[in-house]
């Protein structure tokens, strides 16, 4: 009977591992479009790690949509804060690039 549960176990982890393998190459539309919102959502989140934000607010949900409310209304109120950021943002990417390049 042991052997005949292992064996069961095997064909469910198989069965599996082919259903994950068919949800990774799955190609309509709707499941595209939602993995590639899914993946920029993660790229985002990654983001707010990266800029120490989540450490910054002891990972308190709340304290960081406000600042995110607030960064957005100074957008809003101030044109050349978005240029601002950009250079930011591409200074620290390119900084990033460069510490990357010098490692052993």
């Amino acid at each position: 009977m042991l052997a005949a549960d292992k064996a069961a176990a095997k064909l469910q982890q198989a069965k599996h591992r082919v259903e994950a393998a068919q949800r990774r190459t799955d190609t309509r539309g709707w499941v595209v479009a939602r993995r590639e919102r899914t993946r920029h959502l993660i790229e985002l989140g990654g983001l707010v790690q990266k800029a120490g934000l989540v450490e910054l607010a002891d990972d308190d949900r709340a304290t960081l949509y406000g600042a995110m409310l607030d960064l957005a209304a100074r957008a809003r109120e101030d044109d050349n804060a978005l240029a601002l950021w950009k250079r930011r943002g591409k200074r620290a990417f390119d900084a990033e690039a460069g510490a990357g390049d010098n490692r052993p």
